[in-house]
């Protein structure tokens, strides 16, 4: 028998966590044909896997890349790391943008010449990404916002019985074109807007469709155990599964707390609410530096904001609102103030050198206070991005022993080439699953390889239900990453965060090589997934 390819001697981890064990695997018409004994099979084509681990593609469960993979389809700094999935939709989407939601209310950052930023539907934009060629498959939550603004627009107010009737029907829509859930992010207007009831709402509509609630929590500081219970009010009043984002304790006076976080999520798991949790393998969040400033400047959106900046008693009431603190999350704060924050983008239009802190900027400028030069930056260019230094390593590492914990980048997927010279980066872009397979697993063996493996694979597939995907087992489809175990690194940091990661031999998409003996091949044959209906 011959099949299109056929990988062999590998160590084969199957992605459910279970020991490796040696052997072949075999592909053919990009699904896998057989596992471990492939008999007599040949390949038209054949990788030696010798000295190599041979698992599924990672899922990137919280992925940015909407805009880069338009640039450049191959999601490179992904791809170098085994990532064949990317999963959008944290708090927006780029469908469906209808009713009362305008192209200009989708929030998030600039976005490069060519590319789109809002569709009709969701299921548009993911099927133009495939008719047009993508390197990974791509999957999307619609954006709690986009439900939100689709009936409300910008407006900060609670949404009337029709308001969120009209909202559930389009989410209707959409799960029955295949959306994963709802993704909400709640400390961003128009998020922050959102009351629990509303979501709720939301999550009644998921729970019929077995679809998932997935969250960036309305406060990881301060009041993150708050946070944590309005989460799984949500899931126990509607009866939905729901995941948190990111996972984290913000901010030095909050790191005591993981403890009981996850204690409650255990207590709740027990009591039969299905919730889960991903994380990224860093201490620095990244986000607009704008995110700094209290929510209720914002309201009206960014035009509003920078009105609002240059009008003197406005900015001095915002100034006076950031030092302060008050109900709402401080990044400031939580990151320890200027020396906290980082720059990520390039602005050396006015003045403002990537990698720098905030509380270099201020003294290089003169000025007497620092949150005078951060509102200085974001009036300048709004959509300047900053990493917080508000995590803990060792809180990290705790969430992560938890077996249903997951690991997205929280990011966007570049290349390291002229077209993203100028582009912001953190490096968990670049090494969030170099990361976890090589300090987490390998180093400090928090989790055995297989288990590592099993966190970016069978587990977050299960919880998206992406149906085949996230198993090396006959009949799933050929995602495949090939590594060396005792190779795989990141190696981006701050100070040099475009830097791909190593180890990474060969990447297989629906059984075609996308990354072959260390080098993008250029193939695109990634898909837009649905959810398992089924």
């Amino acid at each position: 028998m011959q099949v299109d390819l056929v990988v062999r001697e590998g160590s084969l981890v199957d992605g459910s966590g279970s020991p490796a064990f040696d052997g072949d695997l075999a592909i053919d018409a990009g699904r896998v044909v057989a596992v471990g004994d492939v008999g007599d099979v040949r390949g038209r084509d054949e990788i030696d896997a010798r000295g190599c681990v041979v698992c599924p593609g990672f899922v990137n469960v919280l992925s940015h890349a909407y805009f880069t993979l338009q640039q450049d389809p191959r999601g490179l700094s992904d791809l170098h790391q085994g990532v064949t999935t990317q999963i959008f939709g944290e708090g927006v989407s780029l469908g469906p943008v209808t009713g009362a939601m305008t192209d200009g209310m989708i929030e998030l950052g600039p976005s490069a010449e060519g590319t789109r930023r809002s569709w009709p539907r969701l299921r548009d934009f993911l099927e133009q990404l495939e008719a047009q060629g993508v390197g990974q498959n791509v999957a999307s939550f619609v954006g709690a916002d986009n439900l939100r603004m689709s009936v409300a627009g910008l407006d900060d107010r609670p949404l009337d019985a029709d308001d969120l009737a009209r909202a559930c029907a389009l989410l209707e829509q959409e799960l029955a074109d295949g959306a994963l859930g709802v993704g909400s992010a709640l400390i961003y207007p128009p998020g922050t807007y959102a009351d629990t009831d509303e979501l709720i709402a939301y999550a009644r509509v998921l729970a019929r469709y077995d679809a998932l609630y997935i969250s960036h929590l309305r406060n990881e500081g301060d009041r993150l155990l708050e946070g944590v219970d309005e989460l799984l009010e949500i899931a126990r009043a509607s009866g939905s599964r729901a995941e948190i984002y990111h996972l984290k304790t913000a901010g030095r006076d909050n790191w005591h707390k993981m403890p009981a976080v996850l204690d409650r999520i255990e207590a709740a798991r027990a009591a039969g609410v299905e919730v889960t949790a991903d994380i990224y393998p860093y201490t620095a969040g990244s986000t607009l530096l704008s995110a700094a400033i209290p929510p209720p400047f914002h309201l009206g959106g960014p035009a509003q904001l920078r009105q609002r900046l240059g009008d003197p008693r406005s900015r001095a009431q915002i100034l006076d609102a950031v030092r302060d603190g008050g109900d709402w999350e401080s990044l400031w704060r939580m990151s320890g103030g200027a020396e906290g924050i980082v720059i990520l983008s390039n602005h050396p239009d006015i003045g403002v050198p990537t990698g720098s802190t905030i509380a270099d900027i201020a003294k290089a400028r003169g000025d007497a206070d620092p949150i005078t030069t951060m509102l200085d930056i974001v009036l300048a260019a709004p959509h300047a991005d900053a990493a917080y230094f508000v995590g803990n390593e060792d809180n990290i590492r705790l969430a992560f022993a938890r077996d249903w914990v997951s690991v997205g980048s929280d990011s966007d997927a570049p290349a390291v080439d002229e077209r993203f010279a100028d582009h912001p980066v953190h490096p968990r872009a670049y090494g969030t699953f170099a990361r976890v397979l090589g300090r987490y697993a390998r180093d400090e063996r928090i989790v055995s390889p297989e288990e590592a493996v099993r966190r970016m694979t069978g587990l977050p597939a299960t919880n998206l239900r992406l149906r085949d995907r996230g198993v090396l087992r006959v009949g799933a489809h050929a995602d495949v990453a090939i590594f060396a175990p005792d190779d795989i690194v990141d190696t981006a940091t701050y100070a040099n965060p475009a830097s791909y990661a190593r180890g990474m031999r060969h990447v297989l998409v629906n059984g075609t090589a996308a990354l072959r003996d260390g080098r993008p091949t250029g193939a695109l044959a990634g898909r837009a997934l649905r959810r398992d209906v089924s």
